[in-house]
């Protein structure tokens, strides 16, 4: 009887958390407390093959693709998952094409860092916005895209730590509740609206472009620029650490087109901070592969 109560005070309280989301312009849609959509896919038994509906069925259950800043509709979802407890920010969409660089805690205050020394390295700056308390301890930072640019999804492709959700993504809303917790607003940042994103920070999360290829002319100049500082990001690394930040830094090398110079000196860093060899060199070979190139 008690945890039936507790659940629906707090389907009730993700209910009117999500239509105020909606008086914002941000479109929702009712999350289970495992932070995943609360209504399934009406699709899970279809047979293989068939072309992928994004809602054009007119039923329930397309992740992002239900998010509405209806009210009415709003209600309708919630009243069809009865036991969502949150709800998901829809980002990419007008008039914020919301992006989210989410901020995690596995490597203590790590993410943190790394963002201030992208800040630094990019000469940019984080500017006031919402920010949304995870009961993990991390943050998510709502920032405001262009309207012609899609910023993809990426897990700690930025940096170590750092998630990004862009076109086709969501964020846990404020005032939802999961297995971990309740989500909140920073103190003094509730009532912001998202801030556009500093257009260094725009090009980072941007995948690049597919044609970047090493050239003889250029590469010693990038190699002492650019890579001078992914060599210091391996560097800089502490154990638990040393196989990401590496296979970062080399899967950035080989996307500016400086992979294949910059390899040796990446593991000489990284056995600098204790991989063996094997270790470091099998890192490298998979970034180069991630990447399409060949180490």
């Amino acid at each position: 009887m008690a945890t039936t109560t507790i659940d629906r005070q707090a389907t009730t309280m993700a209910l009117a958390h999500a239509l105020s989301a909606a008086e914002r312009g941000l479109a929702v849609i009712p999350l289970s407390r495992t932070k995943l959509p609360a209504l399934r896919s009406p699709h899970r038994t279809d047979p293989a093959g068939l072309p992928v509906c994004h809602g054009e069925c007119g039923r329930f259950g397309h992740g992002v693709y239900d998010a509405s800043t209806d009210p009415r509709r709003i209600r309708t979802l919630f009243t069809a998952a009865p036991w969502a407890t949150g709800y998901g920010i829809a980002c990419g969409l007008p008039p914020y094409h919301l992006i989210g660089i989410d901020l995690d805690t596995k490597s203590g205050t790590e993410s943190s860092a790394a963002l201030r020394e992208l800040a630094l390295r990019h000469l940019f700056t984080i500017p006031e916005t919402v920010v949304v308390l995870t009961p993990s301890g991390g943050r998510h930072l709502w920032l405001s895209g262009p309207p012609d640019v899609a910023v993809p999804n990426s897990a700690s492709r930025l940096a170590p730590g750092i998630d990004v959700r862009g076109a086709g993504g969501y964020l846990v809303g404020p005032g939802s509740r999961t297995e971990q917790g309740i989500y909140s607003t920073a103190p003094g940042t509730a009532q912001l609206a998202p801030a556009p994103c500093p257009p260094a920070l725009l090009r980072l999360l941007l995948p690049p472009p597919r044609h970047a290829k090493p050239t003889s002319s250029s590469t010693p100049a990038d190699v002492h620029g650019q890579g001078q500082g992914l060599i210091q990001f391996v560097l800089a690394a502490h154990a638990g650490q040393r196989n990401t930040r590496l296979f970062w830094a080399a899967c950035r090398a080989h996307e500016n087109g400086i992979g294949p110079d910059l390899t040796p000196a990446l593991i000489d860093a990284a056995v600098h901070t204790g991989l063996t060899l094997r270790e470091a060199r099998s890192t490298v070979a998979s970034a180069a592969r991630m990447t399409g190139n060949r180490a």
